[in-house]
């Protein structure tokens, strides 16, 4: 019953206070201040005597002393600054200083008309008069901020939210959302048993092993994870998903020191945040030692990998960049995204990287330093219908593009190729480790001069959110309500950003040498079930099984498909991995093999495609995929 009469007490002198003038404010408090003071010095000498009494003269202008005594100091020590609205609790320290020092100021003053025969006080009133005093004056600035932020009304439309971290970020983000308007703090939880049940800020600190129980009886809506490290985060993540809570992120602590944020600014939970992935720093000497000042062409340019190498190297400053593409839609946005940013020249060239006549004459038309050859067909069970087409844009463009390049003595190129390539049963993959092999023949092939490209490849797994990958398909089927689709239940794959590949890419051409397969480190795989389950639950859903029969989305095993492998390799032999200058990119073995036998076998592939023979193709293209790579061959099946 207090609860609802209170507020609605307060509502009209809280809307009278906030209408009225900062400076009507601050003669306001001044005044209570100066009232309160005398009337606590009264009421201490009550104490004392233990009833009312009559002040004599001299006690009157004791009195009056405290206000005149205390109000310059409260002045000076900030006391009538603040916002009231927004005051912190660690104010209360200051506010007891300042009644501190006014108090032993105003004793000073009171022994001392003894002195000049003015009748004192008794010794024990200051004491009390500095207790009553720091009661009121405390009490009257946080009864002023309850009253002036409405945090004596109900909570109702706001979001109640709960912080998972009581680190420095947690703290500052608890302060800063403190007076929310939209959302309603409960409390913290922390892993430091040593903080279980104690306050921070006025907000209590929870045990996570009661985390259900916690968020059902305080009503939580909203948890806001403040932790780092990413391994952590997605682990909480996949906890809190099947909770019914709605999952917030507070940016990298890094970033909000940069000021890419404010530290009250909460992101979605992304895609991303599931990979456990920790991000190193990108080195911005290797980001532009490819790059700045020089021309750049990139194949695929308008591709989920090209579109973002695009991006990463127009913050590069590069003297002029070439985009080259087969999707007309697709060239025109990631140019006229990039012009709008750019001070260089951007140059679009619309044709395919199989055509040796327009290679040519893009090549032809100026000297390009560096490649990056994008373009591909990638998604596997597509290649897999389609193989005729794919083999001719796979292998045969890349076999125009780097030949043309070591025509035209491009200094660096480098494929992006798959992990795929390895021990290949899938015809994508097939063709990506047959482009390693073509790069790997022009690597080693001296030019007129006896000089060596620099042409080499780098292999890395799949990227969240591209056109092959199943995160735009499990997202468009949660979106429609199920049921998502997986092919086998412990199939996994290897993730990571299109942001950290792109930038990855571009520093691994950096440390390339001629012939090079440059690794780029995925962290561990991730079970496309689990993946399912987790994008199911950052939906708001949950899934329906044998352990919840009311669940949301239904995970369906359809089998595998054409190509699919249940695992992926990045590489043959572990053992001739080494490690490179920067800790996510590794040098695998050298291109070897049968690349001296690559013109032979290309006269061969490009009969059998003119032919329209997909049996010959297919036998072509398996053929030389599987002998003599890295020193092992074979396929690998899904039984493997």
């Amino acid at each position: 019953m207090i609860d609802a009469i209170l507020p609605a007490l307060a509502a009209p002198l809280r809307r009278w206070l906030a209408a009225q003038p900062r400076q009507y404010k601050k003669l306001f408090l001044v005044s209570f201040d100066a009232v309160s003071l005398v009337a606590l010095v009264w009421l201490s000498f009550w104490f004392r005597l233990g009833a009312p009494f009559m002040p004599n003269v001299g006690q009157v202008l004791i009195m009056l002393a405290a206000p005149v005594v205390a109000i310059p100091i409260f002045v000076r020590m900030g006391l009538y600054r603040s916002v009231l609205r927004y005051l912190p609790e660690r104010a209360i320290w200051t506010i007891l200083q300042a009644v501190t020092i006014a108090t032993l100021v105003w004793v000073s003053l009171a022994f001392l008309t003894r002195m000049t025969g003015i009748e004192g006080i008794p010794r024990s009133v200051p004491v009390v008069f500095w207790i009553l005093a720091a009661v009121v004056v405390v009490g009257s600035r946080f009864g002023a901020k309850w009253l002036l932020s409405d945090r004596g009304s109900r909570h109702d439309g706001r979001t109640k939210t709960i912080i998972y971290g009581t680190g420095e970020a947690g703290r500052q983000l608890a302060d800063a959302l403190r007076n929310s308007t939209d959302r309603h703090l409960v409390g913290f939880f922390s892993d430091d048993s040593t903080l279980h049940g104690l306050d921070i800020l006025g907000l209590r600190v929870y045990s996570p092993g009661h985390l259900e129980r916690t968020l059902y009886n305080l009503g939580v809506n909203e948890v806001i994870i403040t932790a780092s490290n990413s391994g952590e985060r997605r682990d909480l993540v996949t906890h809190l998903g099947s909770l019914g809570v709605r999952i917030r992120i507070l940016p990298a602590i890094a970033d909000l020191a940069a000021g890419k944020y404010l530290v009250s600014y909460i992101r979605e939970i992304d895609i991303d945040d599931l990979l456990g992935r920790s991000p190193v720093p990108a080195d911005l000497q290797l980001l532009r030692a490819r790059v700045e000042g020089r021309v750049v062409l990139v194949t695929g340019a308008a591709g989920s990998i090209g579109s973002a190498v695009c991006r990463t190297i127009a913050e590069l400053r590069p003297s002029r960049l070439i985009l080259m593409e087969f999707n007309e839609h697709g060239l025109y946005q990631i140019s006229r995204e990039l012009r709008e940013r750019a001070d260089f020249p951007i140059e679009v060239r619309l044709g395919s990287v199989a055509s040796p006549d327009f290679v040519d004459r893009v090549l032809g038309a100026a000297p390009v330093d560096t490649i990056y050859h994008c373009a591909a067909f990638k998604h596997v069970s597509l290649v897999e219908e389609n193989v005729l087409e794919s083999v001719f844009n796979n292998i045969v463009g890349t076999h125009v593009l780097v030949e043309a390049a070591y025509r035209y003595n491009v200094a660096n190129l480098v494929l992006i190729s798959s992990d795929k390539a390895v021990r290949p049963i899938s015809v994508m993959g097939a063709t990506k480790r047959w482009s390693e092999l073509i790069v790997g023949h022009f690597a080693g092939k001296p030019g007129p001069q006896g000089e060596t490209r620099n042409f080499s490849a780098v292999r890395f797994g799949n990227v969240i959110g591209s056109s092959g990958s199943v995160v735009p398909l499990f997202k468009e089927q949660i979106a429609k309500g199920g049921p998502v689709t997986i092919t086998h239940n412990d199939m996994t794959r290897y993730f990571m950003s299109v942001r950290e590949a792109a930038e990855l890419i571009i520093q691994a051409s950096a440390l390339s040498q001629s012939g090079d397969i440059l690794l780029l480190e995925m962290g561990e795989p991730i079970r496309i079930r689990e993946l399912a389950e987790e994008m199911i639950a950052l939906a708001g859903l949950t899934v329906r099984d044998d352990a919840d029969l009311e669940g949301d989305i239904d995970i369906v095993v359809i089998g595998p498909q054409p190509g699919e492998k249940l695992s992926e390799e990045l590489f043959y032999d572990p053992a001739g991995v080494t490690a490179t200058a920067h800790p996510k990119i590794l040098r695998g073995r050298r291109i070897g093999g049968l690349t001296s036998d690559i013109p032979t076998q290309i006269g061969k592939i490009k009969a059998a495609l003119v032919g329209r023979d997909e049996a010959a193709t297919r036998r072509i293209l398996f053929d030389l995929a599987e002998r003599g790579v890295e020193g092992i061959g074979g396929r690998q099946s899904m039984n493997s």
